[in-house]
């Protein structure tokens, strides 16, 4: 526990002192979380060193987590009404005391950046002052009944016991329940009885648009144009399994930029940097996605496809623990993150990919790639920062990142243009030189996706962009139906 900021113990004052507990209360969140996440985002052996101190006790493990974590206090995710709450305290008069099982660094941290405690106790690498051990705190301080105290979970049920008054947080109606009978004169509750929507925001969370990039496995088995049911079955659950598998992926990147993404325009109403869905929510379903997406693929599909998704987690890890801050690497990166679907849709149904599609895909990955960069550096641009946070590139590297997209994407077209020309066409399309069509569109595609970037009226994400715009939307129709038409002709 922390010294109180005050020399002496106050005596019970009326109103009593009003104990507010801090995660899942004054944040929508959980610092020991929020420090876990910000120190594994800076690399193994930082998260390592730190959980080297666990078998000493969850207070230790806090304490070494605070030492080196870099939480952004300002931009946590703080309850509103709770903090309206408290200024209403404090004019009638009452004092307010932040009683917390977070480490006292950033306990001390939060406190300073509020303003609005006498006094912040927490936990202090010895004592984790959660649970019956807030509660002999608290009666020690105060006497039992001299003080009300505001939290949100079943665990603060002991602290209500010996307060006069229990306040609850968006909790459930068996805590609110037992927080009446608990508390010596009843309770109130702020916030809403069903405020935290966990279907709703896990489902978010997964970023279930995000799917439509996994239509890319169906590619193999459309280009060869396989008639064969099997094939079709196999694609579809490589499909489902590849989106539970990218799912987990999401939820640990947000895990991991909790901080960059809470500064960012649109990233900071995901459910996690919002604190809409609880951390460890998702500290949960991330690996439980990705553990059953790996059952399935085994189940169901050919070693090789399992390969090739255990490639692509690794991969995406690479990318989350230091890729994605590495200049062009991390644009290369998510280029091979695309294509890595295609290979997937080949291995599922044994379909072998040709040259051809690889350097397509490649090409054109990499364009939409930078058209993602392009993008973000657009938005940070005119937020009038710099570059973004966690990434490598400012905004003085938009001219390059803009031609970068501009040539792979060219490339890709030629790459494609080059295809078509080849003898071996024919023996798929009765009219080829109908192919032609797509080359034209793809060129107009691309050069108006960037333009659009440029303009700042592009999505963190061109495949996101291209399903909701109805330009793109119409080019899609288009191509397909050339290509339907260059086969049946």
């Amino acid at each position: 526990m922390t010294e109180p900021r005050d020399a002496e113990p106050k005596a019970a004052e009326n109103p009593p002192v009003l104990a507010v507990d801090l995660d899942g209360t004054l944040i929508r969140s959980d610092m020991l979380l929020e420090s876990w996440w910000n120190v594994a985002g800076r690399g193994f052996p930082t998260a390592l060193r730190a959980l080297s101190r666990l078998p000493e006790g969850k207070a230790a493990f806090k304490q070494a987590l605070a030492e080196v974590a870099e939480v952004d206090v300002k931009r946590l995710p703080y309850n509103d009404e709770v903090l309206d709450r408290i200024r209403a305290h404090k004019e009638a008069g009452g004092r307010v005391a932040l009683v917390t099982a977070t480490d006292r660094a950033l306990a001390e941290q939060i406190g300073d950046h509020l303003a609005l405690f006498d006094e912040i106790h927490a936990s202090n690498g010895d004592t984790n002052l959660k649970g019956a051990a807030k509660a002999d705190f608290l009666v020690q301080r105060y006497g039992k009944g001299g003080y009300d105290y505001i939290a949100d979970h079943p665990a603060d049920l002991d602290v209500w016991r010996s307060a006069r008054r229990a306040i609850t947080v968006d909790a459930p109606a068996n805590v609110r329940a037992d927080a009446e009978a608990a508390a010596l004169e009843g309770a109130e509750h702020l916030g809403s009885l069903h405020a935290m929507k966990p279907n709703r925001s896990w489902l978010r969370a997964m970023r279930p648009h995000q799917w439509a990039k996994n239509v890319l496995v169906f590619l193999p088995v459309l280009l060869a144009h396989s008639t064969c049911p099997a094939d079709w079955l196999a694609t579809a659950a490589a499909f489902v399994i590849f989106s539970m598998v990218a799912s987990s992926v999401y939820l640990l990147n947000d895990l991991l930029d909790l901080e960059a993404d809470r500064i960012h325009p649109r990233k900071r109403n995901r459910p996690l940097p919002s604190g809409e869905m609880a951390l460890l929510h998702g500290s949960l379903l991330a690996p439980a996605l990705l553990l059953g997406g790996l059952g399935l693929a085994a189940l169901l599909l050919p070693w090789e496809f399992l390969t090739v998704l255990i490639g692509y987690y690794i991969l995406t890890m690479a990318y989350s623990f230091g890729l994605k801050r590495k200049l062009v690497i991390d644009i290369c990166t998510l280029a091979a993150l695309y294509t890595v679907r295609i290979i997937a849709g080949g291995t599922a149904t044994a379909i072998p990919i040709s040259a051809w599609m690889l350097a397509f895909s490649g090409f054109l990955f990499l364009s939409l790639a930078a058209i993602k960069r392009q993008a973000e550096l657009i938005s940070d641009f005119n937020a009038g920062r710099e570059g973004s946070s966690g990434r490598a590139y400012v905004t003085s590297d938009l001219p390059i990142v803009s031609g970068m997209a501009l040539s792979a994407g060219y490339v890709a077209v030629l790459v494609l243009a080059l295809y078509v020309s080849t003898p071996g066409v024919a023996s798929n399309y009765s009219a080829p030189i109908m192919l032609w069509g797509i080359c034209a569109i793809l060129l107009y595609w691309i050069s108006r996706a960037v333009m659009m970037t440029h303009r700042g009226r592009m999505n963190d994400d061109p495949v996101i962009f291209a399903l909701k715009d109805s330009t793109s939307r119409i080019c899609g129709g288009l191509i397909v139906l050339i290509a339907l038409a260059a086969a049946v002709s």
